[in-house]
């Protein structure tokens, strides 16, 4: 079996509300659990701290909305700070218990990847997706020293660094206003600590002074292509052109509504539309520059791709559309592993 090295999942919440044994059981809810995981290949990936939003798109609402576009749903107001250190204390909790477990190992660098993978662990690198619970570089160093190595500095709303784009369709990513002065202060910092930087969610002016300031490989680790499905959440060509340029890499999300043509987030049929997507990224970014973020547990996943058990069945279509085992290879992990070792250092 081909190993998968996920670029992003929402797990750490289910694990918040129901304990480790949905990690080592399951409870027959959601994408991932440790059982699923082993079934797929799955050796690895980012898992994701987040703070919940009051409305998100996974509401009744929303998804009415999203359901039909065109559609342009608003930005969710800023969480302050004192709110949202608590989530993220729990889930990064969540993940040390999961360590705890002996199956999964909290991993620094490429080196501790291949040695736990080596010693048949799922390794797992300590994410955060929008930077609400960090109240300044002083927070930044404590939250590296507990482990995190990977940071997105907004989710689809604004924080004190910079502004997401809204979920809307049909978009451009070109929405609002680039990174705050604290945006830039945490670009250079996490540059200093060796934290990856996570474009995706950010908006096109924000990604353009990340661009600009960092000297790290550009990374969106759950996006997709804005010229197959104009989602304001997609990436132009442009911004392909110029992760391709730092040697980055793009994660293809699995999300539905993010893949889809048409926009609508209903589930995806068949693998053409998926294949479509990593036809292009192919082309802009290389065989280097391209990898799977599936974003399980926190999207809408396509039919014949419901978890993370049916990872075989995406690489199996890889290999009827004619890539070579080799790519196939790069693609669901040693491109993930390689670019943390070009921006770690290690």
């Amino acid at each position: 079996m081909i190993p998968v090295f996920d670029g992003h999942n929402d797990f750490l919440q289910r694990v918040v509300t129901g304990g480790t044994g949905v990690w080592l059981d399951g409870d027959g809810t959601g994408h991932l659990d440790l059982p699923r995981a082993r079934a797929g290949g799955m050796i690895g990936g980012f898992f994701a701290i987040w703070i919940p939003s009051p409305q998100g798109p996974n509401d009744s609402a929303a998804v009415a909305l999203m359901e039909n576009p065109p559609f342009a749903m608003p930005l969710p107001e800023q969480i302050p700070f004192a709110q949202a250190l608590p989530h993220a204390f729990a889930q990064a909790a969540a993940l040390k218990a999961l360590e705890r477990t002996g199956t999964l190992d909290i991993v620094t660098t490429a080196r501790g990847i291949r040695e736990t993978v080596a010693a048949g662990r799922i390794a797992a690198i300590m994410h955060m997706e929008g930077a609400e619970a960090i109240s300044d570089m002083d927070a930044l160093h404590l939250w590296h020293a507990a482990g995190l190595r990977s940071l997105g500095p907004v989710w689809s709303r604004p924080t004190a660094y910079g502004h997401g784009v809204p979920f809307a369709f049909p978009s451009s990513p070109d929405t609002g206003d680039g990174l705050t002065d604290a945006g830039k202060t945490l670009v250079r910092e996490c540059n200093s600590l060796r934290i990856m930087l996570d474009l995706s969610h950010l908006n096109e002016a924000g990604f353009n002074d990340v661009a600009a300031l960092s000297d790290a490989p550009l990374v969106a680790s759950h996006s997709c292509v804005h010229s197959v499905s104009e989602s304001s959440r997609n990436l132009t060509d442009r911004q392909l052109q110029v992760i391709a340029d730092s040697r980055g890499l793009v994660g293809l999300n699995f999300a539905s509504s993010f893949l889809r043509e048409d926009g609508r987030r209903l589930p995806l049929e068949g693998f053409d539309t998926m294949l479509r997507h990593l036809d292009r990224m192919l082309a802009m970014l290389g065989e280097d520059g391209v990898a799977l973020g599936s974003d399980f547990d926190g999207a809408l996943m396509p039919r014949d791709l419901p978890d993370a058990a049916a990872l075989p069945a995406l690489l199996a279509q890889m290999e009827a559309h004619g890539y070579g085992e080799a790519l196939i290879r790069k693609i669901a992990s040693e491109n993930w592993i390689n670019l943390l070792e070009r921006t770690w250092g290690e």
